[in-house]
């Protein structure tokens, strides 16, 4: 197998491990002369290094919503059932949900697409949960993100 090109955004802010294998992974990068902010997920194993599918971007718009939804969360989960925060548009019939969920007995902050088109309506596959745990390591991260998006 041809190695594959190493991964180099324009700014790697920090990860956060999600098992021996692997992390999420805070960036920004730049498409078509966009900058955005990213939170994927990395793995590491003897076959292939790097990230995943598995992941969320974020406009200037989207990232300061998600801020001001994490932000008024407390130091611990005081909720017993998945709880919707906040619902922000990102295109049009694609909004990213932030949400409080349970999964398998442990809490975390899930940022998910939503889809409404007319062949679909639901959750797509494009995400990340964020360990509750890890919420300040993340918001701390996401705040980094804000100036480096900023117009030039």
């Amino acid at each position: 197998m041809a190695d594959l090109p190493e991964f180099k955004p324009l700014k790697d802010l920090g990860a956060i491990p999600m098992s021996e294998d692997s992390e999420l992974k805070f960036y920004v990068d730049e498409f078509k002369g966009y900058k955005y902010g990213s939170i994927r997920t990395f793995v590491k194993g003897a076959k292939y290094s790097g990230p995943t599918k598995a992941g969320v971007t974020l406009n200037p718009t989207v990232l300061g919503g998600v801020i001001a939804a994490l932000e008024k969360l407390p130091k611990e989960p005081s909720v017993l059932e998945d709880v919707e925060l906040a619902r922000l548009p990102k295109k049009a019939g694609v909004a990213l949900v932030v949400r409080i969920t349970l999964f398998k007995d442990t809490t975390g902050i899930d940022l998910r697409e939503w889809v409404e088109e007319e062949a679909y309506t639901g959750w797509s596959k494009k995400g990340v949960r964020v360990p509750y745990k890890a919420l300040p390591r993340a918001l701390a991260f996401l705040k980094e993100m804000t100036p480096l998006l900023a117009k030039d």
